[in-house]
């Protein structure tokens, strides 16, 4: 593999054809090592009104084919991106910091999963036949879908390819055109599908890909040519694009943070998962959205958790993220860097403290920081309650199953939650009762293509993966005839 790819394309995608960026120029950056990796343009004021205008005349078009037709197409980008795999990973290995360890999985292999079952359900007939109606006349009715529209994909700097895949992916599914905007901390890789779809023979205009700041996100999720805006991001930045599309009453799919509850009841053998639980929270540095780090632990199990889950602290690397060994990449910049350590500084400051935490000295370049889990704080502390995005997690302790479930819908945030039980009818029974768009058992498994992701609250609106997603870039359509 080619550890120092990083992909040269620095052209917009626009009507299928490679553009010259006329907007702001920023650096791009290794997280791990600190080096300029590239410089990019993004698109200015004009070029997004250009993008919005070619999803807009593809749109009928593509809208007018069939599933079928939508479907080939759709696996034949699957076919481009799953040649270009190494790259892909090298990619995001060098432009997100992801330990190579996790991320041919999670960055990769898993987003071309989702994108075939994206490209089979373009063939599904979702027609609802409702039957007879007698008031005031005998009817029968049918409920079609047709296409929302023009989507602005606006993806977070995290998992480019996943975010990008999640939406884009059912978008076309679904009959719509698509501009695509991914963060500018992470642009690399999404320029490089904008070439990639040229190479899989997508028709004009339906893949559309641009990047830039803030002011070219206002610009895309404000403009009137766009039908609905998909983001993921921060539940701050959610709000903004909210009200930004809210001035043509345009849809809105949020997907945005989380404070994921992990709660171990009564009766569980703790040392038969302590070390997952922190191996898990603490991947992707932490920057995960659904990470499951607030810990909430059965008093009775307290003390036997710290314990058991001393040997995770001592598994994590911290490190160059091509080591195989290492499992703890850096964080994105170094203003985020400072973020989560002034989580970790103000929970010192406020009486909290560090029960298990990495100690290796740190590498001399990268963002790097040391895991810890810190206890010893109130469940109304910043820490407990905000969504930290780094490698911090925080324990409480409770009395029963009652509290546990009081604590953990004790948030603003709806988006994951993982119950460890002693058997399944317990931990359903729990999980029922829990405020989070996705909640593991004992576990649980990996993100199914097939199944709703996305939360309530501060998590966000709608949902995003399988039917569920889909249905996100589709309008219902009632059809009524006499009989």
């Amino acid at each position: 593999m080619e550890r120092d790819f990083v992909p040269d394309v620095r052209t917009l995608t626009i009507g299928n054809k490679p553009v010259e960026p006329a907007g702001e120029r920023w650096d791009v950056v290794n997280p791990a090592t600190e080096e300029v990796i590239a410089t990019v343009g993004g698109a200015s004021a004009d070029q997004v009104d250009q993008a919005v205008r070619a999803a807009r005349d593809a749109f009928d078009g593509w809208a007018a084919l069939s599933g079928e037709e939508r479907s080939a197409a759709i696996h034949r980008l699957a076919d481009v991106l799953e040649s270009r795999t190494e790259q892909l990973l090298a990619s995001i290995v060098n432009e997100v910091g992801t330990p190579v360890s996790l991320a041919e999985f999670m960055q990769v292999k898993m987003g071309l999963g989702h994108l075939r079952w994206q490209a089979d359900a373009a063939k599904k007939d979702r027609t609802q036949h409702l039957g007879g109606y007698d008031v005031p006349v005998p009817t029968m009715s049918d409920v079609t879908h047709y296409p929302v529209g023009v989507v602005a994909a606006i993806t977070g700097y995290n998992y480019p390819l996943n975010l990008a895949i999640f939406k884009f992916g059912a978008a076309l599914a679904a009959g719509c055109t698509v501009v695509l905007l991914p963060s500018p901390r992470t642009p690399l890789t999404t320029l490089f599908f904008g070439d990639l779809s040229r190479e899989a023979g997508l028709p004009d205009g339906v893949f559309n890909v641009i990047i830039g700041g803030a002011d070219v996100g206002q610009r895309l999720s404000s403009h009137p040519g766009v039908d609905k805006v998909s983001f993921t991001g921060s539940d701050a930045v959610g709000a903004k694009i909210m009200e930004q599309a809210a001035a043509n009453l345009s849809g809105v799919t949020l997907e945005l943070g989380g404070k994921s509850a992990n709660i171990v009841l009564p009766g569980c053998d703790v040392e038969d998962f302590a070390v997952e639980m922190h191996l898990r929270w603490s991947r992707n540095g932490g920057q995960g959205c659904a990470a499951l780090a607030r810990l909430l632990v059965h008093e009775s199990l307290y003390d036997r958790f710290l314990e058991a889950g001393a040997a995770a602290f001592d598994q994590m690397k911290v490190g160059d993220p091509w080591d195989p060994a290492t499992n703890i990449g850096p964080m994105i910049r170094p203003d985020h860097r400072e973020r989560v350590q002034g989580f970790i500084d103000g929970s010192l400051a406020d009486g909290g403290e560090v029960l298990l935490s990495v100690d290796d000295p740190l590498p001399d370049k990268g963002y790097f920081i040391n895991p810890v889990l810190l206890g010893g704080l109130p469940h109304t502390a910043r820490a407990v309650q905000q969504e930290i995005f780094g490698p911090v997690a925080v324990i409480l302790p409770f009395r029963d199953t009652d509290e546990a479930i009081r604590l953990a819908n004790d948030t603003a945030f709806g988006l994951a939650a993982n119950v460890w039980a002693p058997d399944l009818a317990e931990g359903r029974r729990v999980a029922e009762r829990l405020r989070a768009g996705t909640v593991w058992i004992n576990g649980g498994g990996a993100m199914r293509p097939d199944a709703p992701f996305g939360g309530s609250g501060r998590s966000g609106i709608g949902r995003e993966i399988g039917e569920w997603g889909i249905h996100e870039y589709l309008e219902p359509r009632h059809i009524q005839w006499r009989v």
